[in-house]
């Protein structure tokens, strides 16, 4: 479990009277599930059964997963993340944590494609399933940034691999110079669709756009882990951290994924920024505001009507938070808890972890203890003969101790090291 976990919501969390929080900016989001797992068919079982067939159908595709046959190494891998983003069972995936290291590997290093793109899906849920265990990335860190910046390699597996970079050091890095050179990898990816040097929008692609979205995406996930004050201090540098003109630069850009995620990772910088400095960013303010309302405003015909409706949308947020400092508010519900989202880096994190896990969100949510942790969520609520009551602080101690008292061990060295200085 990440070591600052437990300041990743709270550091960031603004704080509101009664009467503001109760506004019109808030939305709710509802979820059931009929099986906290989507069982694969619809028989009513026993949990022990359904828990052993899921286990069974695990081990089945890391057995396909080595097959000679490309078409069945791809349905191997999509099986296991089907698997793993709609179950949570850690000790078997635990117990099988190098075997997948190593599929997901040389899934990477000689596939193609599909291949490459599925191993790469697979590689954040196994971090999901562990609590970060920093294994996870030690393993295949340097495989998915190789696949990502290799040009031969398609434009959605490197997206694919981005994001799973992102998600797995999200969840498991909590060194500063380790995060920040992280973020300048995936800076060299998405500079593709900074403007140019005649000040003229990129030209990128749409299936290079595709790319820089997920690298900026990755980007902004690990700048929720940055200190404000630190933040701060290398965006006035500009060495460590690309340049607000250049961040601004990308809202210019023809295709609307990058747009969007670029104004998201805007609103981070200065939700970020203005926790340590008040006036931070004030110097842009007013052309960041003039774009802003364009975007918010756009009603040009060459965009899909679609597009042009989600795009306002997102930018109506976005400048609704550099004028007002007011965050979009979602609560999302599921079974008897709420868990409220009110921060441009609570929603950043929530949406990272959905991606990874899809439909399986719920079952996540109600059962991982360390995405409850991520995400600020507290104790598990059990049913105990109809009646919710939360799980005892001993209880989730024991059943969690051994990977919590490993993780302790290994990390304990740079505990204090969050803040070191990065020369």
């Amino acid at each position: 479990m990440p070591k600052n976990k437990s300041k990743r919501g709270k550091g960031r969390l603004v704080e509101h009277s009664d009467d503001e929080s109760i506004n019109d900016n808030v939305s709710v989001i509802s979820m059931q599930s009929d099986d906290c797992g989507g069982s694969l068919d619809d028989g009513q079982e026993d949990v022990g059964n359904v828990t052993e067939r899921y286990e069974e159908k695990f081990m089945q595709a890391l057995e396909n997963a080595t097959e000679k046959s490309l078409q069945t190494r791809i349905n191997a891998l999509q099986a296991a993340c089907e698997i793993l983003m709609l179950r949570f069972m850690p000790d078997t995936v635990d117990d099988r944590k190098m075997t997948l290291i190593d599929i997901i590997d040389k899934s990477l290093r000689r596939g193609k494609g599909a291949e490459q793109a599925n191993a790469a899906k697979l590689a954040p849920l196994l971090s999901i399933q562990l609590a970060g265990d920093d294994i996870i990335p030690k393993g295949l860190n340097q495989t998915l940034l190789v696949t990502a910046q290799d040009n031969s390699v398609s434009y959605e597996a490197r997206a694919k691999c981005c994001f799973a970079l992102g998600l797995m050091n999200f969840l498991s890095e909590d060194n500063i110079g380790d995060i920040l050179a992280h973020m300048k990898n995936f800076e060299s990816l998405f500079s593709g669709s900074f403007v140019k040097g005649d000040n003229t929008p990129s030209s990128a692609s749409a299936e290079a756009a595709v790319l820089h979205s997920a690298a900026l995406g990755a980007w902004s996930l690990l700048l929720t882990l940055l200190p404000p004050g630190d933040l701060v201090s290398f965006m006035k540098e500009r060495t460590l951290l690309p340049s607000m003109s250049n961040l601004m630069g990308m809202l210019r850009s023809p295709h609307l994924e990058v747009r969007m995620t670029a104004g998201e990772a805007i609103a981070l910088v200065l939700e970020c920024g203005r926790l340590h400095d008040e006036d931070f960013m004030d110097e842009h303010l007013a052309d960041l505001i003039e774009m802003t309302k364009q975007l918010a405003t756009d009603s040009q015909k060459f965009r899909a009507k679609r597009d042009r409706k989600t795009q306002r949308a997102t930018f109506r947020d976005v400048l609704r938070y550099i004028e007002d400092e007011i965050s979009p508010e979602i609560n999302v519900k599921f079974g008897k808890e709420t868990l409220v989202l009110n921060t441009w880096s609570m929603h950043h994190q929530y949406t990272a972890v959905c991606t990874a896990v899809g439909s399986g969100i719920i079952v996540h949510l109600a059962e991982n203890d360390f995405v409850r942790d991520v995400l600020q969520l507290g104790e598990k609520i059990l049913q105990i003969g109809g009646v919710t009551t939360k799980q005892s602080k001993l209880e989730k101690h024991l059943i969690n101790a051994a990977a919590f008292k490993a993780r302790t061990i290994s990390r304990s060295k740079h505990r204090d090291k969050r803040s070191a200085v990065v020369n």
